[in-house]
Formats: structure tokens, C-alpha cells, sequence
């Protein structure tokens, strides 16, 4: 079963939020407080498959509402209630574009960890990220982002609300070459240098 290609394709997303340092997660959890990105995440991924290695399922601990969840994993007793198994990224991939179909989801979601992020960034369209002012020390870590191969076409930036720890920007990069939506905001800043190459 391979993923395929074409216009007719659902768009691959990445979800994350990292930190300067690029830092994703320290033992299997988030490396800081951040009840907006949370609210975000929900807004972002509702009606969607999600896409996510074993150890980010876990730190979640059960299928999202609303959502389609896929686990990678090798492991052949995981099971789940509510989740799809597929045994690598391009079996998941396949899996989620036809749960992308059945949904009416013009887009598959990419959520973590580490490994998945980088094994399928070479695949992803979309980067929908939300880079956090701080430089937590992590375990996980998201890929840099080649500024060669990705351009920011929009950023939000947030002060620090009620049970956020930080300010942070929700910040999307898009793959050259692939046309923004015609009402994507205007960009206000240059991509951090920290999280490019």
C-alpha cells in the first residue's frame, strides 16, 4: 500500500510546536504549559487523520474525538480503541489519505514524535507550527528547517495569555513552489535563524 500522488492528493501537515532549540518533548511530554496552543492544536486537527508514532500516542493516551488517529509502531500486539495501526510511515500515509477520502479532509496531519516528523519531512507540503520563546532542555527534537526548501507565508505572534508559560507565534512554511491559499495572512517577520539552515 503506497501513498499517492497527484492534485487530488490531500496536502501533508505537520503539527508542532517547538522551542528555539527546536525542542519538541522531554520524557515523553511537552516541555512547557500552553493552554492556546492547545485550543489551536484542536482547531487545526479536528475532522482530520492524525499520523503519530508510538511513544506521542502514549504521552496522549487515547484517540483524540473527532479525529482519525494512525499509530505507527512495529510492535504487532499494540491495539488500541479507536486507532488505526499501520507497521511503517508509508502504510500510514496510504491509510490516512483514505481516511482523508472518507472524511471530506483535504488534509492528513503528521503529530509526532521526533522520528516521524523526520522520516516524513522530505513527504510533507505544509509545516503549521507554533514556535515557543523559550530553550527547554528536550529528548525530542524537530528536523531544521532547510529555508532552501521551505518559505514562511504566515505568522501570528502571541503574547503570553492565561496558562500559557511563554510568548510564542503560530507560524506556517510551505514546500517552494506550493501556492499559499489566497487569504493567508502577510507575513510579519523572517523565519527564526535558530530553527533554519
Amino acid at each position: 500500500m503506497k501513498y499517492g500522488s497527484g492534485p487530488a492528493r490531500p496536502a501533508i501537515v505537520m503539527v508542532a510546536a517547538l522551542g528555539r532549540n527546536r525542542a519538541i518533548g522531554a520524557r515523553n511530554g511537552l516541555p512547557w504549559r500552553l493552554r492556546t496552543d492547545l485550543r489551536r492544536y484542536r482547531d487545526v486537527t479536528m475532522g482530520k487523520p492524525m499520523v503519530m508514532g508510538r511513544k506521542t500516542f502514549d504521552s496522549i493516551g487515547k484517540a483524540l474525538p473527532g479525529r482519525e488517529t494512525i499509530v505507527v509502531t512495529r510492535d504487532p500486539q499494540f491495539a488500541a480503541v479507536g486507532v488505526l495501526v499501520a507497521r511503517d510511515p508509508e502504510m500510514a500515509l496510504a491509510l490516512a489519505a483514505d481516511r482523508a477520502r472518507a472524511m471530506g479532509a483535504d488534509e492528513i496531519v503528521i503529530a509526532g514524535g521526533g522520528e516521524i516528523y523526520a522520516g516524513l519531512m522530505g513527504r510533507a507540503d505544509i509545516l503549521r507550527l507554533t514556535e515557543v520563546e523559550l530553550t527547554p532542555d528536550a529528548d525530542a527534537f524537530f528536523p531544521v528547517i532547510d529555508q532552501s526548501v521551505w518559505r514562511e507565508t504566515a505568522r501570528e505572534t502571541h503574547l503570553a495569555g492565561p496558562g500559557d508559560e511563554a510568548p510564542f507565534a503560530f507560524v506556517e512554511y510551505r514546500r517552494s513552489g506550493l501556492r499559499p491559499p489566497t487569504a493567508n495572512k502577510r507575513v510579519k517577520a523572517a523565519p527564526r535563524a535558530a530553527l533554519t539552515a
